[in-house]
């Protein structure tokens, strides 16, 4: 019986894409008369603004009386900035509520169950999956207590990053870096090695397009970092992580309030993940180019990590393949 919220639903889900990414949710809702029209539509724009549901039933006003409310998370019940959802719901005289995601959070899930226990008629996982995927990074941190971790890896065919000199090398093309800093812009933080910092001096911002705050830059190791290296200056935050363990470096980025953080480097960095157990999506760019020596791309495993690929696709002439190791896989089902 789910299906015939999913049009609904899908509108949540859009207006839910509006909300920028913050230390919240992004969340969208539809307010529907009895008649199934949309009367009202609301986002959650950020951080002590007004929930999604709260929006949308601001723009319904009187018509939400005896309405449906059609949202992508799970209404929230506890008193945070703002108050509940639930008691706004209840308020307004909601008598349905479809939800697609449940919140995983102890403080604000199980808003449906005070929704029930009201008299209010409740639908939940309607089209769950690709609610979800608007939050990926944010629901992978309340479930797992770390964030997301994204691995990006530039490579020749012939699996090298750099010519054997180990210095700063051009693998791939300019659509490929063009595609990197997307990455970078969808990340709330950037990392690399301390070899890294110091041979290649990346300056790991966002480029050629428009972003509201830079992503924290991130050094991990125990080398020390000379004056002068691009990583340390004022172009936007750096953190200086004086640990070669991920599972320490991950807590200190989610005390610092990262959900999402991309991997750049190096090969050293991308083994100890790896080995961790602490990558949940891959992305490799391969170049057509062979430089017969130099550094490899991963350095031997402790085992082998099979990757479920996700995407194929050219970008210019490099090819990008993005992935998720199957412990990840296993573990959000």
């Amino acid at each position: 019986m789910t299906g015939q919220w999913s049009d609904a639903m899908a509108a949540a889900i859009a207006l839910a894409r509006l909300g920028p990414r913050s230390e919240n949710p992004r969340v969208g809702c539809v307010i529907l008369d009895a008649s199934g029209a949309v009367v009202g539509r609301g986002h959650h724009r950020g951080a002590g603004s007004p929930h999604a549901e709260v929006a949308a039933l601001a723009d319904a006003g009187e018509r939400a009386h005896g309405a449906t409310a059609v949202v992508t998370l799970e209404p929230c019940r506890h008193t945070g900035r703002t108050g509940p959802c639930t008691e706004a719901l209840i308020d307004a005289g909601i008598t349905r509520v479809v939800f697609a995601e449940e919140d995983p959070t102890r403080e604000a899930g199980g808003g449906a169950a005070v929704l029930r226990d009201a008299g209010v008629e409740v639908v939940g996982g309607v089209e769950a999956e690709a609610a979800a995927a608007v939050n990926t990074a944010w629901t992978h941190v309340q479930r797992t207590g770390r964030p997301w971790v994204v691995l990006k890896l530039a490579q020749t065919l012939d699996g090298r990053v750099a010519d054997a000199r180990g210095g700063p090398t051009a693998i791939t093309g300019a659509a490929s870096r063009a595609a990197v800093h997307q990455l970078r812009a969808e990340s709330d933080a950037v990392l690399v090695g301390a070899n890294t910092a110091v041979v290649d001096d990346p300056q790991l911002t966002v480029r050629d397009q428009h972003v509201e705050h830079q992503p924290l830059r991130v050094v991990m190791g125990l080398r020390a970092l000379p004056v002068g290296l691009r990583v340390l200056d004022d172009s936007a935050p750096t953190l200086i992580v004086r640990e070669h363990r991920p599972a320490v470096a991950l807590a200190l980025l989610r005390d610092a309030g990262v959900h999402q953080v991309l991997l750049e480097g190096g090969p050293t960095v991308a083994g100890a993940f790896l080995d961790a157990r602490l990558v949940d999506e891959l992305v490799w760019l391969l170049a057509p180019r062979l430089l017969g020596s130099g550094p490899v791309s991963v350095p031997g495993l402790m085992a082998p990590v099979p990757v479920s690929v996700t995407q194929v696709s050219r970008i210019g002439d490099d090819v990008l393949v993005r992935g998720r190791p199957l412990w990840s896989t296993e573990l959000e089902r």
